[in-house]
């Protein structure tokens, strides 16, 4: 099988001797090629050529936003996407059952290829770019902006950084003193005032340690999206959503400021200022208006 590796050697995970030994491991049996990404969007570009030139699998040692590009990449080809855990946090490798070492990870690969465990599924869209498994709006993205701007701390100190961050960004920098956008669904439904919006295509949003952080339980890799808005605008109840989410998503659907909705295909988010937005983990910055759509049969995923 024709495989190409594409590697983000700032990655957290990512050392010299996990890398040699992968390529090691995937070259044995396969007819392996390896990139190095080099810049931001060069994964989307590295996939897509892999997909023209014929590749059957695209494999990818890094974090979520460097999937995440590759991923974009490879939006209706026929080669086949394959996570690899290389960042501080990999929440899509983890949902996906994928051991956390990057070379358990590439032995569980290697098993899958032998028997061809493919499975195609369906992605998020937000305007032209795709998501594996959330899109952030709100101050869910600006906790995200505020991690990148300390990035050279992430790969030592990730989930304490997200922890420092969110409290600096609540206290200091976000305008949380209303309600920042409106959402309209596509069978006409609006919800407004929203400060923060979760739209999830997998289960969990993301983890603490090895806590799942679940919102949205409905969301697998088959279901269409989705939607947890948040409305608080205090402190306390900001604190009182993050536990229940940590302690049972029941608890957190039952909270006076959250509205769910699940099996969304289509919305559109809209506000009068511009707010922040993500997708995996990756601020892409600051909008009035975004589309949001489920894109059924999208990409091929190698799982295990």
């Amino acid at each position: 099988m024709r495989v190409l590796l594409i590697v983000n050697a700032t990655a957290s995970s990512v050392t010299a001797r996990t890398r040699v030994v992968i390529q090691k491991a995937l070259g044995a049996d396969h007819d392996l090629e390896v990139a190095e990404t080099s810049r931001r969007g060069h994964a989307a570009r590295l996939a897509r050529g892999a997909a023209t030139e014929g590749f059957e699998v695209v494999a990818v040692l890094a974090g979520d936003g460097t999937l995440n590009e590759a991923a974009d990449g490879l939006i209706g080809t026929e080669t086949a996407l394959a996570p690899l855990p290389g960042g501080s946090t990999n929440v899509y490798a983890r949902t996906l059952g994928l051991a956390a070492d990057p070379v358990e990870a590439t032995s569980e690969l290697l098993d899958s290829l032998e028997r061809r465990s493919f499975q195609r599924i369906g992605l998020g869209r937000i305007g032209d770019r795709h998501f594996l498994f959330h899109c952030g709006i709100g101050f869910d993205a600006a906790v995200v902006e505020a991690v990148e701007r300390r990035a050279a701390f992430k790969r030592y100190a990730a989930h304490p950084l997200f922890v420092v961050a969110a409290f600096d960004t609540w206290l200091r920098t976000y305008d949380h003193s209303r309600g920042r956008f409106t959402i309209r669904f596509g069978d006409g439904e609006t919800v407004d005032g929203g400060t923060m919006l979760i739209i999830s295509k997998t289960s969990p949003y993301t983890y603490l340690g090895h806590k799942p952080f679940v919102v949205a339980p409905a969301a697998t890799l088959h279901s269409a999206l989705s939607f947890t808005v948040v409305k608080s605008r205090h402190a306390p109840s900001i604190l009182s959503v993050a536990g229940r989410a940590l302690l049972s998503p029941r608890l957190l659907h039952r909270h006076r400021d959250i509205t769910q909705r699940d099996g969304v295909t289509s919305a559109t988010i809209t506000s009068d200022e511009p707010f922040p937005y993500q997708v995996d983990g990756d601020y892409l910055g600051d909008v009035r208006r975004l589309d949001i759509a489920y894109v059924p049969d999208a990409l091929t995923l190698v799982t295990p």
